[in-house]
């Protein structure tokens, strides 16, 4: 059953809509509707190529007619399995449009000729003169009788599937061998003796187990001692029962000695330490003097950014080229896939309205094209799905302007998908949270980031790299020692620390004071330790707190519900992702799970965070996994990437 359905132009005014609950009418009145959260998160952000969309246990799913602008959209119960949405939201659109296209293009007229004023205030100053309600009047008994059809078609093809199989079984003829026929009489008693004995036993195992004080009652068995008796026994004669027993490993002849466990024990810097790391240590071989970032007239220290080997105006001039190489009269000898596309795009000749089989190839080789690029297949179809659907019905002429729009739409897609939702400036971020008034009687909280992923990623080696930069733009770190899992992960961070501490806001001058380690050691709860080091933080008037946790799979539900406890518990400001570059498009799936997970266990943990997923993602050993410095730390513009793959 259908909990709403609408009729919308993409300007955001509504032309027809049925809801077909209270509950649901209630719903689609508020600001936060399915059908709302569908048009800010999903088609304003240009995720038009999804299959459905999900919403507070509604799935929303939509179509559209881009000539007229207009939005089908259908929400019913997540939980129900409705097979004929697709079907209704074709037919749907097909006789809508027969019925009231001119009246429609009427419309879409009049919002066009609007002048003055924003698109937005325009198109509602224009639609108030529309009756919508008269103009449509017909069309809510045309809709009931499209909806009932499909609605009985799916209950018969219910029926279809799941009617009973009738099963026929020839009776075996009577037999004369009375051997045939089981007996009920001794082998009965004795199953039954035996099942008594065993509950018995089982009954007098339990009860050992409540035994205090090694005393033992009649009949019970000696489970603390190490014997205990076996069950569906005659006898209750106890079993002893083996214990193991470790004994103490010795490297070489005799045990270590307390002063060489002394000499052997890294953990901690001894005195005088620092002074001797300080004068055999290069600090040269910490810092990378061509990979330093630049500051900017403010002061603030702002990394590289990623070079791909091509400025934006020589991929300008290539794919220009690429596409172009089509109008020639000999066949282009390129094998490049940008050329390619340029051949597809010379067949749309003439000005048209797109269709689908018209786009069909042109998306086809685009696909491949951005696949050869190492896009996931999952990421390429919904980009090209998304270029289509924004073409399709739109009116082109000649091979320039089909040429330039589906470019445009690509560029477009790419760019949409790639966009993240929340900004990355993380020093903008950090500095708007220090600078923000607070009451006299309340602490300043420090800003936290999480940094999460799989194992041997580089989270902690990551981390560092972030804190330096951050340590740059003159911030004082805590760093939380929060994976008590991996031997040495504290150690590691300490070495960090020691490193970062020698370092200073320029690369060489001493930055003591300005980056701490906070750890408790292993096998303690990351959560709270976490919260221990962020109300440390506040308290010493530290201005960041980084957060490494222990590296987990992305399929192991018991450490990806641990991870969610961490986040719950603490709302970190920012959940930074650490991938590798090495593992492929293996990285989609990883990065997809962990925003699953943490949405759904944070949400299930309680605690101030609800409903948290991942932020941003860090890349690690993107091009080359030998030793690098703090400073090999780079900026992934969202321009740069889209010039990237679109390059041939």
């Amino acid at each position: 059953m259908l909990d709403h359905c609408s009729i919308s132009h993409k300007g955001g005014i509504v032309l027809w809509s049925r809801s077909f609950t209270p509950a649901a009418a209630q719903a689609a009145a508020s600001s936060s509707s399915p059908v709302n959260s569908l048009i800010r998160e999903a088609l304003i952000e240009g995720r038009t190529a999804e299959d459905k969309y999900e919403k507070d246990g509604y799935a929303v799913k939509w179509s559209f007619v881009n000539d007229l602008e207009l939005i089908f959209v259908v929400a019913y119960q997540r939980i129900l399995q409705l097979t004929y949405i697709d079907e209704l939201l074709a037919t749907l659109k097909n006789i809508f449009v027969k019925l009231f296209e001119p009246f429609l293009a009427t419309f879409l007229a009049s919002l066009h000729a609007a002048t003055s004023g924003s698109a937005i205030i325009a198109s509602g100053q224009s639609a108030a003169s529309w009756n919508f309600a008269k103009a449509f009047e017909n069309w809510d008994a045309v809709f009931d009788r499209i909806l009932h059809g499909l609605e009985s078609k799916a209950a018969q093809d219910r029926k279809a599937r799941y009617k009973p199989v009738q099963i026929s079984i020839e009776p075996s003829p009577p037999s004369d061998d009375m051997s045939t026929i089981p007996s009920q009489s001794a082998e009965t008693t004795v199953d039954e003796e035996q099942i008594a004995r065993n509950v018995q036993a089982l009954k007098n195992r339990l009860r050992g187990k409540g035994a205090r004080g090694g005393r033992r009652g009649p009949g019970r068995s000696d489970i603390g001692s190490g014997r205990e008796s076996l069950p569906g026994s005659d006898s209750d004669t106890p079993v002893k029962r083996k214990t193991k027993t470790k004994t103490q490993r010795k490297w070489g002849e005799q045990a270590p000695t307390e002063s060489d466990m002394a000499s052997l024990d890294f953990s901690y810097e001894k005195p005088g330490d620092a002074d001797a790391n300080r004068g055999s240590l290069d600090l040269n071989a910490l810092v990378d003097r061509d990979s330093l970032g630049t500051r900017t007239q403010n002061g603030m220290y702002e990394v590289k950014d990623w070079e791909f080997g091509l400025k934006d105006s020589a991929a300008d001039d290539m794919i220009s080229k690429a596409l172009m190489s089509s109008q020639t009269s000999k066949p282009t000898s390129s094998s490049g896939s940008l050329g390619a596309l340029g051949s597809l795009f010379a067949r749309l000749t003439g000005s048209k309205v797109l269709t689908e089989d018209d786009l069909k190839p042109v998306l086809e080789g685009m696909k491949q094209h951005l696949m050869k690029k190492n896009v996931a297949k999952e990421i390429a179809d919904k980009v090209c799905e998304g270029v289509g659907e924004s073409l399709v019905g739109k009116k082109v002429g000649g091979f320039q302007t089909i040429n330039a729009a589906v470019r445009l739409a690509l560029s477009n897609s790419l760019t949409r998908i790639l966009t993240p939702k929340t900004s990355t400036d993380l020093l903008l971020s950090i500095r708007t949270k220090l600078s923000a008034p607070l009451p006299s009687s309340q602490q300043r909280m420090p800003y936290s980031i999480t940094f999460v992923g799989v194992n041997g990623v580089g989270k902690s080696t990551n981390l560092s790299k972030v804190c330096f930069w951050l340590i740059q733009n003159g911030l004082r770190v805590l760093i939380a020692a929060c994976d008590t899992f991996r031997s040495g992960a504290v150690e590691q961070l300490r070495v960090h620390v020691r490193n970062l501490s020698m370092l200073g806001v320029n690369g060489a001058t001493d930055s003591k004071g300005r980056v701490e380690l906070y750890e408790r050691g292993y096998g303690k709860d990351a959560a709270g330790i976490a919260k221990e080091a962020i109300a440390y933080a506040r308290d010493h008037d530290f201005d960041v707190v980084l957060i490494d946790t222990a590296g987990r799979m992305q399929d192991n539900e018991p450490l990806m519900r641990a991870l969610a406890k961490l986040v719950a518990t603490n709302n970190p400001d920012k959940i930074i992702f650490v991938g590798e570059a090495l593992v492929g498009n293996e990285a989609v799936d990883q990065l997809t799970k962990f925003d699953r997970a943490l949405r759904d266990f944070s949400a299930a943990s309680g605690g101030v965070g609800k409903q948290r997923g991942i932020d941003g993602m860090l890349v690690t050993k993107w091009d080359t996994v030998d030793d690098k410095t703090y400073t090999d730390l780079r900026q992934l513009r969202v321009s740069n990437v889209v010039q990237a793959i679109l390059s041939d």
